[in-house]
């Protein structure tokens, strides 16, 4: 083969999807491939670099460049916060998403860390508070079966929503029975309307280290409002996804 580096990069995904080069296995080294298709070896880099920003592979020190394994967790749309599941059930949204997916769970994948913090000026425009007053903070780090970081997700309450309740209990795992919905509904808050949010960004240092991320890996990040049936905002939540481990999927009433 002759021509640029894109050209050898969709060859190579092409590879890739078709199963010639599985996941976890390496490619061949980039001489090695120079020689196969016929480029020089800046062009066969330049191409696996292209592949490792779009998450295909990345570089593995002393191994060379693996095919990454890629099964997306399924993110369910309103099917994940239904009643049934946490307000009758016991089956909170993470646990949803990797019933819906055929994947292992136990409770404790979702750590908890809980603290009094100042709302920011998105939690205080969610709340219509002032910058720099009280809220709760509600940080979680879920990983899937293999101990792999899949996202964050850190909710902010009003304080005296849910003092002495278990969403200011720092034991890993949902909230108790039902996880932090059931605890609003038992303190007479129940959630009616959600409204999400989505967008995508390169992700901060921070976030790299802490969802072990690849290079040129990017985030999908969540922005969720939780409302009484009067309209009363009970949750603001804010989630960063690794963007090649979920796949969203949304199904609704077209409307008239």
């Amino acid at each position: 083969m002759t021509g640029g580096y894109r050209e050898l990069a969709a060859t190579l995904r092409d590879a890739i999807v078709r199963g010639e080069y599985p996941a976890g296995s390496t490619l061949p080294k980039q001489d090695e491939l120079a020689k196969l298709h016929g480029v020089n070896v800046k062009t066969v880099r330049n191409a696996v670099s292209l592949l490792a920003a779009e998450g295909l592979v990345t570089p593995v020190r002393r191994r060379g460049t693996v095919v990454r394994d890629r099964p997306p967790m399924r993110r369910l749309s309103t099917d994940r916060y239904a009643k049934s599941k946490w307000k009758y059930g016991d089956v909170v949204a993470f646990i949803a998403d990797r019933e819906a997916s055929g994947q292992e769970w136990k409770r404790t994948d979702q750590t908890q860390t809980v603290a009094t913090a100042e709302a920011d000026a998105e939690v205080a425009e969610a709340f219509g508070l002032g910058i720099g007053a009280p809220v709760h903070e509600r940080a979680r780090l879920v990983r899937d079966s293999a101990g792999k970081p899949t996202h964050t997700l850190t909710s902010y309450y009003l304080p005296g929503d849910v003092e002495g309740t278990p969403l200011v209990d720092p034991t890993p795992g949902p909230a108790g029975r039902g996880g932090g919905f059931a605890v609003l509904t038992r303190q007479g808050l129940e959630p009616d309307a959600i409204t999400e949010t989505f967008h995508s960004r390169m992700p901060t240092p921070e976030e790299i280290a802490v969802l072990e991320l690849p290079a040129g890996e990017p985030v999908m990040v969540l922005h969720r409002t939780t409302v009484t049936r009067d309209g009363r905002v009970v949750e603001f939540a804010r989630g960063v996804h690794a963007a090649s481990r979920f796949a969203w999927s949304y199904t609704f009433r077209i409307p008239e």
